[in-house]
């Protein structure tokens, strides 16, 4: 969904949340919306290209407080996460983040966040686009552990792209730069509450600041934006021609509750050979030894340039048979080519091999190729 107004009035109703931080970027020039999490997120200030390379070659802040935290504490706390994600935290460290999936009891994909481990028993859960929150009290309810879980005060801005180091530097001082990939600090700016993590959804350097304070949101929006001036700091959005780029997945587009991990080529996010006890385990052992029966591709899809990411799956063909969809598909200006992430038949996962996509009743020449698409080794988020 989303919504464009020419006078700024996007309101709904209260049943669809405004950020801290809504009322600046629409100062600062967003003129269109979408919902995620039941929340307005920005999703247009203007070209999506030149969003694009202010991300590549400077730096974007973005609104992400739609990524809800899921706050879970209490004495079993660290037992109660396990129980939700299959990848094994035996090793996670206060202080650290990690990449996690949430599965059902049959195996599918219900959320893929950033687990964040503030202390011994004190962790968030940072959302992608589904009510895990209600998930979470559900499995508490019968499970015996001594847990509370809720969704505190907390809205998460992204500052993303290779001039964020310096502008954070600016802001937080010379030991920020200490600061390692999938790690976090608890700081404040300006009496302002933060947890500030390097993460983000870009595959950039980049780092994201937790607000702890949804009052604050306005100033701290300014504050960054002003220290950001001299390295060429835009307001921006989530780029889904980087993140296509970077063969990062998006929920509902490239995944749902219908999809395991291994069809997503996420093996390393899940340990069946532990004594570690995970909701879906069982399930996950059995797809395991069958096997999948579907797989994410990348594609190179000929033809005209897109104009803009697909708003529908787009059907595959090999020797017309239909084997699969497209799930995200974008144009990417760094490599002069349409690019896409697919779901097909496991038979037809070769690369190299030809196939033809149908969009709009146009049928396109595509080549399957390896993903991600542009820096694999994730050297620039991680440098």
């Amino acid at each position: 969904m989303q919504i464009k107004n020419s006078d700024k009035n996007f309101g709904f109703g209260t049943q669809i949340r405004k950020s801290p931080f809504f009322d600046a970027t629409v100062r600062w020039g967003a003129t269109g919306f979408s919902v995620y999490n039941h929340m307005y997120i920005p999703r247009d200030f203007g070209d999506p290209e030149k969003n694009f390379w202010n991300l590549v070659n400077d730096a974007i802040l973005c609104d992400v407080a739609v990524e809800r935290q899921v706050e879970i504490t209490g004495p079993d706390a660290f037992k109660f996460i396990q129980q939700l994600t299959p990848r094994d935290l035996s090793k996670l460290s206060i202080g650290q983040c990690k990449y996690v999936l949430i599965t059902n009891e049959q195996g599918g994909i219900l959320n893929d966040p950033v687990l964040l481990r503030l202390g011994e028993n004190h962790f968030w859960l940072s959302l992608s686009d589904s009510d895990i929150l209600l998930w979470a009290q559900g499995v508490a309810v019968n499970s015996g552990l001594n847990v509370s879980i809720d969704e505190p005060d907390v809205s998460p801005l992204q500052l993303q792209g290779p001039k964020s180091r310096e502008i954070m530097v600016k802001l937080f001082g010379e030991n920020i730069r200490d600061l390692k990939y999938y790690w976090l600090k608890e700081l404040e700016l300006d009496d302002i509450p933060l947890v500030v993590s390097r993460t983000g959804w870009s595959t950039e350097l980049g780092y994201e600041l937790f607000l702890r304070d949804g009052t604050q949101g306005d100033k701290l929006w300014e504050m960054i934006m002003t220290a950001g001036n001299e390295y060429g700091l835009k307001p921006g959005h989530t780029s889904s021609i980087r993140r296509i780029e970077g063969g990062m997945l998006s929920y509902h587009a490239d995944a749902d509750i219908h999809t395991n991990p291994f069809e997503m080529g996420l093996d390393r996010l899940v340990t069946l050979d532990s004594d570690i006890n995970f909701i879906g385990k069982k399930a996950l052992i059995e797809i395991h030894k069958k096997g999948i029966k579907r797989q994410q591709i990348g594609l190179e899809i000929g033809g005209d340039f897109f104009k803009g990411p697909n708003t529908v799956f787009w059907q595959i063909f090999c020797d017309d048979k239909m084997i699969g969809k497209v799930t995200s598909a974008v144009y990417s200006p760094r490599l002069v080519k349409n690019i896409a992430l697919a779901m097909v038949d496991k038979n037809f996962t070769k690369i190299g091999l030809k196939v033809s996509v149908e969009i709009n009743g146009d049928s396109r020449d595509a080549i399957i190729v390896e993903k991600p698409f542009f820096d694999p080794k994730k050297s620039l988020p991680s440098s």
